[in-house]
């Protein structure tokens, strides 16, 4: 009998790695979901996924504005460099049976045969596919507001990777990764990271326990909810917890970085750079983010506060080409404040300069000062 060599399984090949680093920089506070669908990606990537079934079926689920969906984004950037890469059905849309009709087509005979072209088609689902990727994401949002009707077209597309729209046209889904979200278990969840229901808020080292928990009470909301059919297609279930305060600090970086990648590629011809106070971070949080709601209208707070304002200072020539921008907050106007830093002198409204600034993320920093730099004129 000869040599035997001890093989290591929990490696990971370099493409998966390099996806995992991906999405980790992309999605703040969901390292457990982000690790696991880096698992469902390897079986993809070794040809070991079930034959005759989508490649995977996750439900995610967890409070809103915690990540769910924007996991998914992050997974079509990296695959497919675009967000909005991803076949979205917004399961609000479908509460009633008749509504089906817009998703997969009405029979023939019917009235509106042929003006109502059905949401899923092949051509749609293949859409973002590449050579070197020959997958799709397709995702279904909040999926317990779906109707009955659509409910039982799930469970053909989970079990069988089949879709029959209304002209008898098949849509196969064998080469999709199929993800469901859900807020079932919000509140349980919230309360259960205060210490209700009962428990305890546990200590700094109990994280573990404390997601055993909040991973069993999600369980539990789903079972009320779903069937035992329905959960029998499902490959995982994927809990996102609440997003803490550090969590959402990142994700204003992340969001501020973002602003900063748009201001130093517009066409406006007036690149520049900006940095938040921490006045101006901790206003931003305030309006952006709560408890309820996680991060879900931290995007929004930003382009009302920050962006809007912004644009008019550059159409009023408040700002030129190469400024340094310091962005503070005024409490007792309930705003934010500009200043450029080389005058000295606020751009808007007054305001006392706060302490050391807070820098937004520093690749794009790098990024604009490199921008700045190449257009700056030359002697």
């Amino acid at each position: 009998m000869g040599a035997q060599t001890v093989l290591d399984p929990s490696l990971q090949s370099s493409d998966v790695q390099e996806f995992e680093r991906s999405l980790l920089d992309r999605v703040v506070g969901q390292d457990r979901a982000v690790r696991r669908l880096a698992r469902v990606y390897q079986v993809f990537l070794a040809g070991l996924a079930s034959p005759g079934r989508p490649l995977v079926n996750l439900l995610f689920l967890g409070p809103t504005g915690s990540g769910k969906t924007r996991l998914v984004e992050a997974a079509a950037e990296v695959f497919f460099g675009k967000a909005n890469a991803v076949l979205k059905i917004d399961c609000a849309e479908f509460q009633h049976s008749h509504e089906i009709a817009k998703l997969i087509g009405s029979p023939p005979g019917y009235l509106g045969h042929r003006e109502t072209q059905p949401l899923i088609t092949q051509e749609g689902l293949d859409q973002f596919q590449t050579e070197k990727l020959k997958a799709s994401l397709v995702l279904f949002d909040e999926i317990e507001k779906a109707s009955d009707a659509l409910w039982q077209l799930l469970l053909g597309i989970l079990d069988k990777a089949t879709l029959t729209l209304g002209d008898n046209r098949r849509v196969d889904f064998s080469r999709s990764m199929i993800f469901l979200t859900s807020n079932l278990g919000s509140q349980e969840i919230s309360n259960l990271m205060r210490g209700g229901l009962g428990f305890m808020a546990g200590a700094p080292g109990d994280n573990e326990n404390l997601d055993q928990k909040i991973y069993r009470v999600a369980i539990e909301a789903a079972r009320r909810k779903f069937s035992a059919e329905f959960l029998n297609r499902i490959d995982k279930v994927i809990v996102f917890r609440p997003l803490e305060r550090e969590h959402l600090e990142k994700v204003l970086d992340i969001e501020l970085g973002h602003v900063q990648e748009r201001i130093t590629t517009a066409e406006c011809g007036h690149p520049f750079v900006f940095r938040c106070t921490e006045p101006a971070r901790e206003f931003l949080l305030q309006e952006g983010t709560d408890p309820k709601s996680g991060a879900r209208h931290l995007k929004r707070a930003i382009e009302r506060h920050l962006v809007y304002p912004v644009s008019n200072l550059l159409a009023t020539s408040q700002i030129r080409l190469g400024d340094l921008i310091i962005v503070d907050a005024d409490t007792s106007l309930g705003k934010l404040v500009f200043r450029r830093e080389d005058q000295g002198a606020l751009v808007g409204e007054p305001a006392e300069p706060s302490a050391q600034p807070a820098v937004a993320p520093a690749s794009a920093q790098h990024r604009a000062a490199r921008t700045l730099a190449r257009r700056a004129p030359r002697d």
